[in-house]
């Protein structure tokens, strides 16, 4: 059943991108991710309360519940470098490099979780490195309102990979006998806090007036989609193992990739478009 919930998750993270790419043309990527938090926030303890897991925060142990803060801000650095990558690049640029932190999840989950890698499942790493290599193109072409040329895109991309790693290990350690919307719930509320200190640190807090309606939609669809691939990852890494579900929520990409084409008009190169495939190839790998 874990797998179900893997492949939801994959599919409402592809869906993330793209409304978020819609809801930063002219809203500061900070700005909007503190905005989409609070809808997911309400969307995460709405299910608490479904799922009548409110009463147990009580009984969650000191480890746990450090693990869980820990995860929630490593989710919180990797959404900010994540939103500031897409208001700077291309979608089909940022998120295959963001999706790399698949590689980086299988190495600490065999390293701190135990995890064991086959001889497949070791071809399909491989398969997914060089994959997202291929993707990572030089950006070209004329930048659209907010993007500068660069490659300050990049560096955030990759900073998302990495606290998006160290979100999944410290996550699966965390959600260990919580339930998982309790514990998604909780992470959030940390995600919460760690955005609206970034948009006051910055002096933003002034500019949520000024976001344009439409925009303000996009943010908040987004904000619906990530606590609904949040609430499918969280159940299926409780299940199952890491090493397997990162890889499934990953496939996001080909949800990612199919809507940047056909809404924003991004099109895959012939390298970038090998380098999909082989990721897709590793992935599927990666279920054996």
């Amino acid at each position: 059943m874990w797998i179900v919930f893997a492949f939801g998750s994959a599919i409402f993270a592809g869906g993330t991108s793209i409304l978020a790419k819609c809801g930063i043309r002219r809203t500061d990527s900070n700005v909007a991710t503190a905005v989409r938090t609070i809808v997911v926030l309400v969307f995460a303890w709405i299910m608490v309360l479904v799922a009548g897991s409110g009463s147990q925060i009580g009984q969650i142990e000191g480890k746990a519940f450090l693990f869980l803060i820990l995860s929630g801000l490593a989710t919180g650095a990797s959404w900010l470098c994540y939103f500031r990558a897409l208001q700077l690049g291309d979608i089909n640029k940022v998120v295959p490099i963001d999706k790399s932190s698949t590689v980086l999840t299988i190495l600490l989950a065999f390293l701190f979780l135990r995890e064991k890698i086959s001889l497949i499942g070791t071809a399909g790493v491989a398969l997914i490195a060089v994959g997202t290599f291929l993707m990572i193109e030089k950006k070209e072409g004329k930048t659209e309102p907010g993007q500068r040329k660069g490659k300050s895109w990049l560096l955030y991309a990759a900073g998302s990979a990495l606290f998006a790693s160290l979100t999944s290990i410290l996550g699966k350690i965390g959600i260990s006998g919580v339930e998982s919307n309790l514990g998604t719930a909780i992470r959030t509320v940390v995600v919460l806090a760690m955005a609206w200190v970034m948009v006051f640190a910055t002096g933003k807090q002034n500019t949520i007036k000024d976001i344009p309606p439409r925009e303000l939609m996009f943010i908040c669809l987004s904000g619906l989609a990530t606590g609904g691939s949040w609430l499918c990852y969280y159940k299926a890494l409780q299940d199952g193992p890491a090493s397997v579900v990162v890889p499934i929520d990953k496939l996001s990409i080909l949800v990612t990739v199919a809507f940047s084409h056909f809404i924003f008009g991004e099109r895959l190169s012939r390298r970038s478009g090998i380098g999909l495939g082989l990721l897709v190839a590793g992935t599927i790998l990666m279920l054996f």
